[in-house]
């Protein structure tokens, strides 16, 4: 076996209209996020982290923008699938570790559903789900609460 890691970014603007979807998630807040799918971007950076860790490029790739067919896909759908490619490629998930930036709305209640629903997802205990949360201290596009972003590791196991 080898151990492989790869991280994800992801990064959506808030948008009037639509829910607020973070880590498979729906939180009240008066904004969701705008994007094609549901724009997770907990979700859509744990997907690039994975997606690395295996050398398979990122979610844009699989699952883009131009495809009508994912339009407003549940991200949590496209972990099930990612998931489903390493397994194809021989690769187990050890462990993901994300991180949310945001200024608003408070995570803290929020993650261990959040932890729950990516577990579930990826086929992996809640413990080896790691989700945190930090401000921008107001500092640019996020620190003025324009949107929410998050980065995330993965660490696979592969034959």
């Amino acid at each position: 076996m080898t151990t492989r890691c790869g991280i994800g970014y992801d990064i959506h603007r808030f948008a009037e209209d639509r829910p607020l979807v973070l880590g498979g998630v729906t939180i009240a807040h008066p904004h969701g996020l705008e994007g094609h799918s549901d724009a997770d971007v907990v979700a859509h950076a744990i997907a690039d982290a994975l997606l690395g860790a295996i050398g398979a490029g990122d979610i844009g790739q699989h699952f883009p923008d131009t495809d009508q067919s994912l339009r407003g896909i549940s991200s949590i759908e496209i972990l099930r699938r990612v998931t489903v490619l390493l397994s194809e490629k021989k690769a187990r998930i050890v462990n993901v570790d994300a991180t949310i930036i945001a200024e608003v709305p408070r995570i803290a209640p929020h993650v261990s559903a959040m932890q729950k629903k990516i577990a579930g997802a990826i086929g992996i205990a809640e413990s080896g789900v790691s989700i945190k949360a930090t401000t921008n201290e107001r500092l640019g596009a996020i620190g003025r609460s324009e949107g929410i972003a998050a980065m995330a590791v993965a660490t696979v196991e592969q034959e």
